[in-house]
């Protein structure tokens, strides 16, 4: 065919004959009739090995490429089977597409492309697609870049925990690596079978590499950590600490609301008005750092250490937890273990519980104090794939999700066709 070269470089594929061109005026598409090159023939479509030729498959099949301006362009080709050893009897591979796929290359990636920098409906109405195919596309993707990259190389320090996607208890554990600062990982579960799913993937010869793991306290990481990497420090992470004592706090201005509004000597209580209506306001008075607050909480806080002691010493207690983070160290440790003291006599049922329980995972704490790691890389890859949880509703399966995160967070999206790779 004449200007082959030509269609070619408008269709985005290689070692491809271009047998012919003609326009489907019922469709409104062009079609494209092609044929591998002889050297890119008869292959396996999964192992891309060699082999001898099955059958003829079910006939000629096409594959949607991108438009040309504002017509739809497909590649209509012959889909034998050949006989794989290792596959079995399996469609033949074609240069210009993924095995199983029913787009061009150039398609796959420009949808991968524009489902990470865009809306949902930028990409449906600009690629004509449903979004369900946007989800396998974008799976097809990310499990292709993955398989050609070593994404567990150099793997030292990591962090681990778990995000729900779904409502109905619905999880992903996520892994990520603080030194290239990337998702590197992530499984539909939030149990010990699916981090050790992680760990089996990363092989025991790196498993011993690993050096450093931060997580949240949960019980059934630290588990499966300790049974597979022994020699890792496991770090707690101070957000989540912080967090245990704001919650203690929490509970403390409930009862001091309560109190006040004569919940606890009645059954049924009115409404909260005066001592009870300025503590129901003041949560965020008591939450946020001190230099973070507003005049008017200054002002607030202020009150409460006026009218209610107790509830002061609680907001006192919880800033003191703060505070160990922020000195770190040897100094960090030493402030821990005065905090401990304080929190053990104060009492206040829901620090002394509180005490009892930093007791029981000092050892990670300590090792945060020592190492500064946290989990802020990872609560801030979970708040990103929060909107993405947004932006994928309507796909099929987790692994798309999953998919999605590792094009946008893991460092695989794929260049647009024809353009080069840009750090």
């Amino acid at each position: 065919m004449r200007n082959a070269r030509l269609w070619r470089a408008l269709l985005g594929v290689e070692k491809t004959v271009i047998e012919g061109l003609e326009y489907d005026e019922d469709e409104d598409v062009l079609v494209a009739r092609v044929r591998p090159t002889a050297s890119a023939r008869g292959r396996c479509g999964v192992c891309r090995r060699r082999c001898p030729g099955y059958d003829g498959g079910q006939g000629r099949r096409r594959w949607r490429a991108l438009d040309l301006g504002t017509v739809r362009a497909v590649l209509e080709a012959d889909a034998p089977r050949v006989a794989c050893s290792e596959h079995g009897v399996v469609v033949a591979a074609v240069p210009w597409a993924r095995h199983g796929a029913g787009h061009t290359h150039g398609f796959d990636d420009t949808v991968a492309w524009l489902a990470v920098q865009c809306s949902k409906t930028a990409v449906r109405q600009l690629m004509r697609v449903a979004w369900r195919t946007v989800g396998a596309i974008v799976t097809r993707v990310a499990a292709d870049a993955m398989a050609g990259t070593d994404r567990f190389a150099d793997l030292r320090r990591i962090g681990i925990d778990e995000i729900s996607y779904k409502r109905g208890h619905r999880y992903l554990t996520i892994v990520v690596d603080h030194d290239a600062r990337r998702l590197v990982w992530a499984a539909p579960g939030r149990d010990k079978a699916t981090l050790r799913r992680f760990f089996d993937a990363l092989g025991a010869e790196r498993c011993a590499q690993i050096t450093h793991v931060s997580a949240d306290a949960a019980d059934w990481i630290a588990d499966v950590v300790a049974e597979r990497c022994p020699d890792a420090v496991q770090c707690a992470d101070a957000f989540h600490v912080v967090k245990w004592a704001t919650e203690a706090l929490d509970e403390v201005r409930r009862e001091a609301w309560n109190t006040a509004r004569g919940a606890v000597r009645q059954r049924r209580a009115g409404r909260a008005s005066g001592t009870a209506k300025a503590l129901k306001h003041a949560r965020y008075a008591l939450w946020k750092n001190p230099e973070n607050l507003t005049e008017r909480q200054t002002e607030k806080l202020a009150w409460i250490a006026k009218t209610d002691p107790r509830l002061h010493r609680a907001y006192l207690l919880k800033e003191g937890l703060r505070h160990v983070f922020v000195v770190k160290g040897e100094d960090g440790k030493e402030a821990l273990d005065r905090w401990i003291s304080w929190a053990r006599r104060c009492r206040i049922p829901s620090f002394v519980a509180l005490q009892r329980r930093i007791v029981k995972h000092r050892a990670t704490i300590n090792a945060t104090l020592d190492h500064g790691l946290s989990n802020g890389l990872i609560e801030s890859t979970n708040t990103k794939i929060r909107l993405l949880t947004r932006l994928a509703f309507g796909f099929r399966s987790p692994e798309a999700l999953i998919g999605l995160a590792m094009l946008a967070l893991g460092g695989y999206c794929p260049p647009l066709p024809g353009r080069a790779i840009t750090s």
